[in-house]
């Protein structure tokens, strides 16, 4: 999994631009799926068909990231950026990013006002260097992502974008691991999940599943004096959500996932979010109602360049979702 996610994680692709994630997911599908499709938002949706018995399964795994956009080009050809779903301004300063052409800038600040711990958005510009607003080979509306490569560390897989190509990553290894299934399964690599669920809102309308997964990060807790306190650690399995701000898990879909663990014998944590949300909401709440559950990947400092997952923590979701999907529904 380790080579396919790191492709992964360097393409380009923030909310709205997934198509360099997209063509390589696909590649890498040939002959894993029996059908395979892209809707009119972009989603890539591969049909895994089961032997008649089960049900109607969606898998979901966003493949946008987050990102900046040109908004304004100043006389001296630097660039002014807002941004595409939840950036920090402070852990844009002195990286880079990567424009859709091919260009590179550095982002830095303006001189702060009285009081100002840290940079607004408004402050942060990019320099593509340009001289003049003419010679910028960048225009306005044009996308950006954190440029930075992925490196391993010990066990653990850093780079940007694990938000959410390690949940991608994982659905396809999915694939691969599961010969055959009683169920019709429905692989979503959804597009704009970040600025609202809406590749996954529009997905689950259309096949209409009768249970949704959605496979994303979450938040570990597990460095000094977290900002936010998770009992979620890397290394410890992945997190079985209970919930989030935007959703409550269905309690047998929540239930499904950890009786199978157990009876696998893998191991598995609880996740109790108190921000955020994921594509579960979008599938839970479509048409007249989805029961849904999330697997979460925990992950460090995330919505950052450096994003950390642990590759024991990824294999272990591709085992216990290949086991759940080669069992009969709880229900």
């Amino acid at each position: 999994m380790k080579e396919t996610l790191c492709g992964l994680v360097e393409a380009f692709g923030p909310s709205g631009h997934e198509g360099a994630v997209r063509s390589l997911i696909l590649r890498h599908l040939a002959g894993l799926a029996d059908e395979v499709r892209t809707d009119a938002l972009g989603n890539l949706i591969a049909l895994k068909r089961g032997d008649g018995t089960g049900g109607r399964v969606m898998l979901a795994a966003h493949m946008d990231e987050i990102g900046v956009m040109a908004s304004y080009i100043d006389e001296k050809g630097f660039v002014r950026v807002q941004p595409i779903g939840g950036v920090s301004p402070v852990l844009e300063v002195g990286g880079r990013v990567l424009f859709e052409n091919g260009t590179v800038g550095v982002v830095s600040y303006e001189k702060l006002a009285g009081g100002e711990q840290v940079p607004p958005m408004e402050k942060l510009f990019v320099d593509v260097g340009a001289a003049s607003r003419g010679a910028c080979p960048v225009r306005l509306g044009d996308a950006a992502c954190f440029l930075q490569p992925m490196v391993v560390t010990g066990g653990h897989w850093t780079a940007k974008a694990m938000d959410d190509r390690v949940g991608c990553a994982v659905l396809m290894e999915v694939l691969r691991a599961l010969p055959r299934t009683p169920h019709d399964c429905y692989i979503v690599f959804s597009t704009q999940e970040e600025v609202g669920l809406r590749g996954a809102t529009t997905a689950a309308y259309g096949i209409a599943p009768d249970v949704g997964l959605a496979v994303d990060v979450t938040l570990a807790g597990d460095t000094p004096e977290p900002a936010v306190r998770m009992a979620v650690a890397l290394d410890a399995g992945p997190a079985i959500k209970v919930k989030d701000s935007g959703m409550l898990a269905t309690a047998w879909v929540k239930d499904w996932m950890i009786d199978t663990a157990q009876a696998e014998a893998l191991p598995y944590q609880l996740e109790v979010l108190p921000g955020g949300t994921t594509d579960a909401r979008a599938i839970q709440t479509t048409r007249e109602g989805v029961p849904s559950g999330c697997l979460s990947v925990p992950c460090r400092y995330v919505h950052s360049p450096s994003e950390t997952v642990s590759a024991a923590d990824a294999a272990n979701a591709v085992k216990l979702l290949a086991a759940m999907l080669s069992r009969p529904l709880p229900r």
